[in-house]
């Protein structure tokens, strides 16, 4: 082979092997097709089947136990491995009216929400539009507070106050619906002081949620409630779950009503079932089981993007409990992770858990915030799962009980 022949080859193995480098570096993310077909749609309806004769009788005992005496109102679900092993509606809808409730019935998700906002802006980042280091000042430059990005808004670390006592005692019109911009232009005219100075520790609040939202609206040029039908619900196969806003609906129209520690107190949504984002997602047990599946197979987010979302991003409450981008966290020996979600807003108390390892979920909605759901630790110990509760530990890291919803 003659010199330059040796040459040309060489020049063309420098030119292939710089092409592969840059396409490794510059391929964009694939990003998970939205598209739904009647395939998948029936294979969905397969994780749904549910024959109570066939019901885990452990679990079922269990359940009534916690209604009988602990108090538990609601509904509640465990599958495994795409089964329902035992699901269960027990209890009142409506107190006042003796209204029963349904496996269909649609609760309020209370922060449980945060999980489908931290689900938004994943796919946003993942499609471009924004970026985790983004300063919220660019996309509300009058906001008053430096170095706050989209990173510290998904874990709690940016020190603001909460929105939701924030603004009581300055809404004046009680019975006007309040929206996130109105909070956002609240927060730009009276300049509330900060818990604390951005990333300088965990503070879980609402603030953080409802911003996220507002941006989320910001950068699509959607209402939060059409963002999330197009790009999270429809995709996951999840046909009755909606965001519902005082804004826009004057009666939120599902037939489940919040009640406050005892049957005489019903809850009445108000000018702060305004906001959403850190609230304001009504779903059913069904829908999300199909949720956790569509988490799984990809259809929404793809796995960096979900293993970024299930990393710990704060220090761990008793060496095990932590939070990373709009999930709590257990993590255990052998990478054992556990992804999960509390809520408690307007008479609703809920807990999603996901075990990722061993493929299991376990929702329970309530709709009497009793405490009825600090008493799960058998549940837990029966199906095999670490005991989701910070005092069932001790350990290094923040003290429990100052991060709840």
């Amino acid at each position: 082979m003659t010199f330059r022949n040796l040459l040309s080859v060489a020049t063309m193995a420098a030119l292939s092997f710089t092409a592969c480098s840059n396409s490794k570096k510059d391929t964009p993310v694939t990003v998970p097709s939205t598209e739904r077909t009647a395939d998948d749609d029936k294979k969905d309806s397969l994780l749904l089947v549910y024959n109570p004769k066939k019901g885990d009788q452990w679990i079922a005992g269990f359940v009534q136990n916690l209604h009988k005496k602990y108090g538990f109102n609601g509904n509640m679900l465990v599958a495994k491995d795409g089964k329902i092993l035992y699901e269960q509606a027990i209890g009142w809808a409506d107190y006042l009216h003796r209204d029963s409730l349904k496996i269909s019935s649609e609760f309020e998700l209370a922060s449980v929400t945060k999980t489908f906002t931290g689900v938004a802006i994943m796919q946003l980042v993942e499609k471009g539009k924004l970026s985790l280091n983004d300063n919220v000042k660019k996309f509300y430059p009058n906001f008053p507070y430096e170095g706050i990005t989209v990173k510290l808004l998904l874990t709690h670390r940016s020190g603001m106050m909460n929105y939701v006592y924030f603004t009581d005692g300055i809404w004046k019109e009680k019975r006007k619906p309040m929206s996130n911009l109105d909070v956002m232009n609240l927060i730009a005219e009276h300049k509330p002081a900060r818990y604390a100075a951005p990333d300088t520790r965990f503070h879980y609040n609402n603030s953080n949620f409802m911003v996220l939202a507002a941006i989320i609206e910001k950068v699509t040029g959607k209402t939060y409630a059409d963002y999330m039908m197009t790009n999270v619900f429809k995709p996951a196969g999840m046909k009755n779950t909606h965001v519902y806003s005082t804004t826009v609906y004057p009666k939120i129209p599902v037939d489940v009503v919040g009640h406050d520690r005892t049957w005489r107190y019903s809850v009445v949504q108000n000018f702060l079932d305004g906001p959403v984002g850190d609230k304001g997602i009504y779903s059913t047990l069904h829908d999300l089981v199909l949720y956790d599946h569509a988490l799984r197979n990809g259809r929404l987010l793809t796995k960096p993007s979900l293993d970024s979302a299930y990393t710990g991003h704060n220090k761990a409450v008793n060496g095990h409990f932590n939070y990373g981008y709009g999930w709590r966290m257990f993590d255990g020996e052998n990478n054992r992770k556990v992804v999960y979600h509390t809520g408690w807003w307007h008479g609703f108390r809920h807990i999603y858990v996901r075990d990722l390892n061993k493929n299991i979920v376990i929702i329970f909605l309530g709709n009497l915030t009793n405490g009825s759901l600090l008493h799960l630790d058998d549940l837990y110990k029966h199906l095999g799962v670490p005991v989701i509760r910070k005092g069932a530990y001790t350990g290094s890291g923040s003290m429990p009980g100052s991060d709840e919803d």
